[in-house]
Order: structure tokens, then C-alpha cells, then sequence
């Protein structure tokens, strides 16, 4: 009994160490968002008009692949999606636009684009890009948006990955695409519903502009 509870132990240890080795220091992903979309400012747009989806422009996969540069954006970059106009796929509710958080986590501010089966979720030094583009796989790589210690100068945040499946008029992040759901967003009238891996459930209403204090993200 002795024996099986220490081999279960180092067992149990082996995975959180190597758990905790790919998500810190396995190499990060690269950036591969445009460079011109990052030195952007988002905070120009008026995100009350949003670009209407009639198959005009480019598709979802003309563009390349949005992910977090190094621990996180230093501004809040301009939309990734800006030129596409593929119209949304069948069972996807149209999230799109700037949306503050008025209960739950309130004050969180989140920029959602669309088109096609592609969704991209820009906040709090996070981009989220998942589905069809010209430079990487569907599910979202990227790190967390936050420095959880730092080795002789240089920060370390975690790695994540998810996939964002609609259901039901409901976009389910699960991580790495094939675990366990962690998020929810979907719509509950005017306002955007966010639950959250931690339990709580924001609910947020649209902005047209970007607050001034969300153009820096605050650190983590």
C-alpha cells in the first residue's frame, strides 16, 4: 500500500512539473498577427459601426493568424479582422463589437470580432483568434496576457490554447480544443453573457469607443 500511494505521488508530482514546464517554458508561440494590425490603435474605431458581412472582401482564411505578442499587447492593437466580410456560418449569433462588464467583472472591456466560422477575443492583453486563417492551426496559441514571475529580467507567462465551438446560439471555449469547456459567451437580449472557468458570470453591455484606460493594458 506504502509503495502504490509514493509510486501514485511521484506519478501525480512527474505530470504538474511537466504541466508546468510547457505552459512556462517550452518555446512560445510565434507572433504571427500582422505586424501593421499591432502597431494599430484600436482605440480610434467606432465600434457601434461594424463591417457589414456580405462576402465582399476578404475570407477568414486570407488573413493570417492573431495571437498574444510575447506576455501581452502594449496597446490595444487595431481589429484583426478589419478586411473580412465573409458572412457568418449557419448557428453563430453575431457577437461582434467593444463590450464592458457591468456586473460580475465589472469594468472588464473586451473587443469580439467575427466572420465566417472565425471569432477573435482582444482584452486585458489577450488575443484569442480561432478558426480559418493563412498562418496557423484553428484552435487559439497563444499566452495568457500576464507575467507570473520573471527569471533575471525576463517575464513568464503561461501558454493557452482553446477551440470556440458554437451550440445552440452559444460559443463554448474548451481548452486545447479537446478538454474540459471553460468559458461561455453568448447573448442574453442587448447585453453580452460571459461565464467564466472560475465560476463567476459577467454581464456586459456596448461600448462605441474605447475607454481611455483600456488603451494600455493594466498588468496582471
Amino acid at each position: 500500500m506504502v509503495k502504490f500511494f509514493l509510486g501514485t505521488l511521484i506519478a501525480v508530482a512527474a505530470l504538474f512539473l511537466l504541466a508546468f514546464w510547457y505552459a512556462f517554458f517550452s518555446p512560445r508561440p510565434p507572433v504571427m498577427t500582422d505586424p501593421a494590425t499591432l502597431a494599430g490603435d484600436g482605440s480610434t474605431i467606432d465600434y457601434c459601426q461594424l463591417p457589414v458581412l456580405d462576402g465582399s472582401g476578404l475570407m477568414a482564411a486570407d488573413i493570417p493568424k492573431g495571437n498574444t505578442p510575447g506576455c501581452s499587447y502594449t496597446h490595444f492593437p487595431s481589429p484583426i479582422l478589419a478586411d473580412c466580410t465573409e458572412p457568418l456560418i449557419d448557428g453563430a449569433d453575431d457577437l461582434r463589437g467593444l463590450w464592458v462588464g457591468v456586473s460580475g467583472k465589472v469594468g472588464h472591456v473586451e473587443r469580439i470580432e467575427q466572420c465566417g466560422s472565425r471569432t477573435v477575443v482582444t482584452a486585458a492583453g489577450i488575443i484569442h483568434d480561432y478558426g480559418p486563417n493563412s498562418t496557423g492551426g484553428l484552435n487559439t496559441n497563444d499566452t495568457e496576457g500576464s507575467t507570473w514571475f520573471t527569471i533575471a529580467g525576463t517575464p513568464y507567462c503561461p501558454r493557452t490554447s482553446a477551440s470556440m465551438i458554437w451550440k445552440d446560439g452559444v460559443l463554448n471555449f474548451y481548452a486545447f480544443g479537446w478538454g474540459p469547456l471553460a468559458v461561455r459567451r453568448y447573448r442574453d437580449g442587448d447585453e453580452l453573457v460571459w461565464e467564466y472557468v472560475d465560476s463567476s458570470v459577467t454581464r456586459m453591455k456596448r461600448l462605441c469607443i474605447l475607454p481611455e484606460e483600456h488603451k494600455v493594458p493594466k498588468l496582471r
